[in-house]
């Protein structure tokens, strides 16, 4: 018996690895949290936009329950409780933002979990906007333009092979450019399966997210605005080039076709 309790927690680490090792996290419907148990250890490079990004979960909330508030500084070492209960611990390295490099993990067992309810759709009339040559619809109050101009290869999808945004064509090189005003809380290559990725905040609700990138031409902190070329499109953490682009709101993805203009 005393074998087996220690074998158990082993066990299910060895399964959790496992499911970390596919190319296409945001295609792997296993791996989506919202994730409510175990910790965190804050690693070089995350900011809490990327961890709650990764745990599919709301930044404020997770701030929150971690006695987190704005703006949401970090420091590595710092063990984050993923329960809705957190409290805050820390180790003696001091710091705002853990310093560059390193991979997102989790120190804590992975009981199962279930797909989030998608949010309920758009109900705002969207209102388009062509006058610059460049369209864009406003919905949620957000201008929201298209990232890139090339053909969508995979679309939103939570039944079937799940994907929680859209992948877009494009050749090693084509510029990516923001998909609306904000300020940028994430630019490394930290989350699995995303390669380089930008995280956007565009305001309380909404985030949008860029992966694939060859090249990231933005830093954290930085204020971009709605057509900002803010990456070079790219193959990192992906088996063509392409872009993968996802909106999320409080936390949950939703269908980027709802926001973006039509073509």
């Amino acid at each position: 018996m005393f074998r087996l309790s220690r074998a158990l927690p082993l066990l299910a680490s060895l399964i959790l690895l496992s499911a970390c090792n596919t190319s296409a996290i945001y295609q792997d419907n296993s791996y989506n949290p919202p994730v409510y148990w175990g910790q965190h250890l804050v690693k070089r490079g995350e900011t809490l936009y990327s961890i709650a990004w990764r745990y599919g979960r709301d930044y404020r909330e997770l701030g929150n329950a971690n006695g987190i508030a704005p703006p949401y500084h970090i420091r590595e070492g710092q063990v984050l409780r993923l329960d809705r209960r957190g409290t805050v611990t820390s180790s003696p390295q001091t710091g705002s933002v853990a310093s560059r490099s390193g991979t997102a993990g989790s120190s804590a067992t992975r009981p199962a979990t279930t797909r989030p309810t998608p949010p309920p759709p758009v109900t705002r009339p969207p209102q388009t906007n062509s006058s610059r040559g460049n369209q864009t619809q406003v919905v949620s109050n957000i201008e929201w333009r298209w990232p890139h101009s090339g053909t969508v290869i995979a679309g939103f999808s939570t039944a079937g092979k799940v994907n929680k945004g859209l992948d877009i064509a494009g050749n090693t090189g084509d510029q990516i450019r923001a998909a609306a005003s904000g300020n940028v809380v994430y630019a490394g290559s930290g989350l699995l399966g995303y390669g380089n990725l930008i995280i956007v905040n565009h305001n309380e609700h909404y985030l949008s997210a860029y992966a694939h990138n060859r090249n990231i031409l933005v830093q954290e902190g930085q204020n971009v605005q709605a057509g900002q070329v803010i990456a070079e499109l790219g193959s990192s953490g992906a088996d063509r080039p392409k872009l993968h682009f996802e909106i999320r709101k409080d936390g949950n993805p939703v269908d980027p076709a709802r926001y973006l203009p039509p073509r």
